[in-house]
């Protein structure tokens, strides 16, 4: 998976767990503006969590994986992949134009309703009145409604002035990005449902302070409820989850100490972090080499890779031992072999292999890692297994290795040095 998809996919991960905690915690109380604030930040702060790292990972440079052939001079077949990350991409990138172009369309036809309809100032907000009956909503500083609920129902005028009052329309801006970014994970559907739930708490709230009658109010709630709500991006008098609003206004103002439960998030989070960067190993193994087929008596795959690549200064092989390594990157002159680099000698030591027949009958497979050094004079010595897999192949391996020609040796600073290779032989039945 491409980096970019991962971090999305990680992302998603933070944001459950922030919605669980939200659910648990934050729900229920009544600090409707304290939540709002903290369901955007924290649907924010999901989206850059992936890129903080609590634990160090160090990697050791891995040499390039070779290109081989085929045994017996037959040429490899490749074999080319189903392209699963172009694809994944694209069904990510369709996904992002589809939710853009639903509320694109939500927008438009919000703003021909509102060049419908006449409008005019009052109490701090543009009111945009139309004759036909429609369910009222507010953007941005603007409130349309029909006239008729205006002369019967002021209350519904100023849960919509309380919307504008609040800028509950730049919320639902914020988070747009947030629904573009991660539109395949529900969740993030269902934070925008409970953002905007607020929205309507903290407006019904707004209305009762002003004097209206809450249990008037909430009985042209349950009228009004069977309305239909037009616009995704609008805030609309006819909210769903009619039930948690009329519950809400009848709920005891929260304690004020239970505001400091909320920062029980930071050690959850920083544990959740903790535990999505396990601690890696600073040796990971050469990629793996494409596969190379064989016309032996009994099918087989052999594969050779080199992994990592270690250079000693001392110039002869008599004074290996005891001398401090310095990493491949800061080698001046790398090892050739028949003119080439280390893929020259995979494909070398792959022409050379020979599956042992006992080996075939008992059907035994594995990976031989061996270790051997090219000599600051070109010749290579000290062959060993360091991880074998089977008697057999380990002898077998070591047979082909130690049989090498002579390579150009590397030059650290102008002078010949030895080299000190790693390198896998795996044995693969087909």
């Amino acid at each position: 998976m491409s980096p970019s998809l991962l971090h999305i996919a990680r992302a998603g991960l933070y944001l459950s767990l922030f919605y669980a905690f939200y659910l648990l915690v934050m729900r229920r109380t009544t600090f409707f503006r304290l939540n709002r604030v903290l369901l955007l930040l924290g649907s924010y702060l999901c989206l850059l969590l992936p890129l903080v790292r609590l634990r160090t990972v160090t990697v050791a440079l891995l040499s390039e994986a070779p290109t081989l052939v085929g045994v017996e001079g037959e040429a490899a077949v490749a074999h080319a992949s189903f392209p699963w990350q172009t694809v994944l991409l694209g069904l990510y990138l369709a996904g992002m134009a589809g939710t853009l172009a639903l509320y694109g369309v939500s927008a438009w036809k919000m703003g021909r309703l509102i060049r419908k309809g006449k409008a005019e100032v009052r109490e701090g907000c543009r009111l945009v009145l139309l004759d036909e009956d429609i369910p009222s909503f507010s953007w941005g500083r603007k409130v349309v409604m029909s006239r008729g609920d205006l002369a019967q129902n002021p209350a519904i005028f100023t849960h919509e002035r309380m919307h504008v009052k609040c800028r509950h329309s730049l919320d639902m801006l914020l988070f747009l990005p947030l629904q573009l970014l991660l539109w395949w994970n529900p969740l993030v559907w269902i934070t925008r449902e409970e953002l905007r739930l607020l929205h309507e708490y903290e407006a019904d709230e707004g209305v009762i302070q002003n004097g209206i009658d809450a249990t008037q109010y909430q009985l042209l709630l349950v009228r009004k409820a069977v309305g239909e709500h037009r616009f995704t991006l609008a805030s609309g008098f006819q909210h769903a989850q009619l039930k948690n609003r009329i519950a809400m206004m009848l709920t005891t103002s929260s304690s004020r100490w239970m505001r400091y439960a909320y920062l029980a998030l930071i050690p959850v989070l920083a544990v959740f972090m903790y535990a999505c960067n396990p601690t890696k190993n600073n040796k990971i193994p050469a990629p793996a080499a494409e596969e190379a087929q064989t016309e032996a008596p009994a099918p087989e795959v052999q594969q050779v890779a080199p992994e990592t690549v270690q250079v000693t200064l001392p110039e002869t092989e008599e004074t290996l031992k005891g001398k401090k390594e310095i990493p491949f990157q800061l080698v001046d002159v790398k090892p050739e072999f028949n003119g080439g680099d280390a893929n020259e000698f995979s494909k070398w030591v792959n022409s050379q292999l020979k599956y042992p027949e006992q080996a075939k009958k008992d059907e035994i497979q594995g990976r031989v890692t061996l270790q051997f050094t090219v000599g600051a004079d070109g010749v290579v010595r000290n062959v060993k297994v360091i991880r074998g897999a089977h008697e057999l192949l380990d002898a077998e391996a070591l047979r082909v290795v130690s049989a090498s020609p002579k390579w150009e040796p590397g030059q650290q600073e102008g002078k010949p040095v030895a080299v000190t290779y790693t390198f896998p032989v795996i044995f693969q039945l087909r």
